[in-house]
């Protein structure tokens, strides 16, 4: 038997080595979705303090989370051709840096700035991180497990970003917010030569040329059609500000797919998709994700718009949501072990489905404790599964010098899955005169969508394909 001196490596890190990486991992991609979700409550605070109009608001929103989606490819491609730690390093110092500034920022151009520089550096740190975990874990079924809390981490840092927003801001001030970027900026910057490991050695045939034309390609196809979807939250589909952008990123992600097919080292290998368990775990972290943005936006909207609700209370209102998710977190790596990803995936989705379906009941004189609670928390357990699940059946089967890849490759699922989401379901919201029907109706089409996925994964192979 050949042992790889990466194999050789890995044996000599220690167990509690190998926890305490895992932990400033996951805390550091925990804050990269965090910081998604930094602004989203104290944005009405932030229009009010630099006189924003609506569409600079709209830019100060989504000005993070499209140059990270969009670049996620490129980065994990970076994390692969070039030894990850420093890439993780790089990444790290650019969204710490960009953090610092935008907490003392004195006007708009300056905040936006420092959000699209912030979703840069994540761009490039979350998939070295996952090229680093995979250092950490060679052997696949440690990887697998530490994968199935991996996902976890990430629905959870998006939850806390929402909720602890409105508290910050509520009680002291939005600039207060940045604090936790910049303290895991830097807790990963001077921990990572004591707890992470070295890079891994590379053999020459597995280092890839960058493909800068294919990361042109894909970078502005994934914005354009992350920022068309978002300009339909607030404009029918006709308005040439949301199918113009559409079209254009549609056009380019086919010119991007045919021209990775002749490559000879192309950013997204056209076979690495076809393996079934793999789109099937990308499919539902997105949908996950998607889910995850639905049971915060519209209860949300529901609870300050309908209820009356402040900004503060409404916050606060998730928190059983949060304590749903940390308790789910703690069995879904067991669960996995034991059942397998695909099996907690399609519980999860289930779960989830039930907690929806009673959503879908909303209406005006819905009560929080018994008309939303049950729900919030089958929805937050049955997402947690999903994530988990998912997060294992697109992360297994990669060979190691694809770890950035598929680091790359499941972020930008889980990045797009709310953007796609918000398009769908506010559509779908909007075919209701009356909000509080159409925030019904969007429950029970998330219900729906749901049961066919669970349904669709009960007739999956376990494998099938190849990477």
């Amino acid at each position: 038997m050949n042992i790889s001196p990466q194999m050789m490596q890995a044996h000599s890190i220690s167990e509690s080595k190998q926890r305490a990486g895992f932990v400033l991992l996951a805390f550091v991609q925990a804050t990269l979705i965090f910081t998604i979700a930094l602004i989203m409550i104290p944005l009405p605070k932030i229009a009010a303090d630099f006189n924003l109009d609506s569409a600079q608001m709209l830019f100060l929103q989504v000005a993070y989370g499209l140059p990270f989606s969009g670049l996620l490819l490129f980065g994990g491609r970076l994390a692969d051709r070039f030894p990850e730690r420093p890439m993780f390093l790089i990444g790290l110092m650019l969204f710490g840096l960009s953090s610092v500034a935008a907490a003392f920022a004195p006007s708009y151009n300056v905040l936006a700035a420092m959000r699209f520089i912030q979703g840069i550096g994540g761009a490039i740190t979350a998939p070295a991180a996952m090229a680093i975990l995979r250092n950490i874990y060679p052997d696949p079924i440690r990887f697998g497990k530490a994968m199935a809390i991996w996902g976890g981490v990430s629905v959870l840092g998006a939850t806390l970003g929402f909720v602890l927003s409105g508290i910050v801001t509520a009680w002291i001030s939005w600039r207060w917010m940045f604090v936790v970027p910049v303290g895991v900026a830097l807790a990963g910057l001077l921990l990572n030569r004591r707890l992470l490991p070295p890079s891994r050695l590379r053999n020459n045939d597995t280092k890839q040329q960058l493909d800068p034309l294919g990361a042109l390609l894909a970078t502005a196809a994934i914005v354009l059609t992350s920022y068309g979807l978002i300009r339909s939250g607030g404009q029918p589909w006709s308005s040439p500000h949301v199918w113009m952008p559409l079209l254009a990123g549609l056009l380019l992600l086919i010119v991007f797919l045919l021209l990775e097919q002749r490559m000879k080292s192309p950013l997204l290998p056209p076979r690495f998709l076809l393996d079934a368990n793999r789109a099937a775990g990308l499919i539902g972290m997105l949908l996950a994700a998607a889910g995850s943005m639905l049971i915060e936006l519209l209860p949300s909207l529901y609870l300050q718009q309908v209820r009356g609700w402040s900004a503060l209370t409404t916050a606060l209102s998730f928190l059983p949501l949060i304590i749903a998710l940390l308790v789910a977190n703690q069995f879904t790596s067991p669960l996995v072990y034991r059942f397998g990803a695909r099996k907690v995936t399609i519980a999860g989705f289930l779960i989830a489905a039930v907690g929806l379906f009673l959503y879908s009941w909303l209406h005006h004189e819905t009560g929080y404790l018994l008309g939303m609670v049950p729900g919030q928390i089958l929805v937050s357990v049955g997402i947690a599964f999903v994530f988990s699940g998912s997060a294992v059946m697109s992360t297994s089967n990669v060979p190691e010098h694809q770890a950035g890849l598929a680091g790359g490759v499941m972020n930008t699922a889980m990045e797009l899955g709310p953007t796609i989401g918000l398009a769908v379901f506010m559509s779908v919201a909007g075919l209701r005169a009356d909000i509080v029907e159409g925030y019904a109706l969007a429950f029970a089409a998330g219900t729906g969508i749901y049961l066919l996925v669970a349904i669709w994964l009960m007739f999956l192979p376990e494998r099938t394909g190849s990477h």
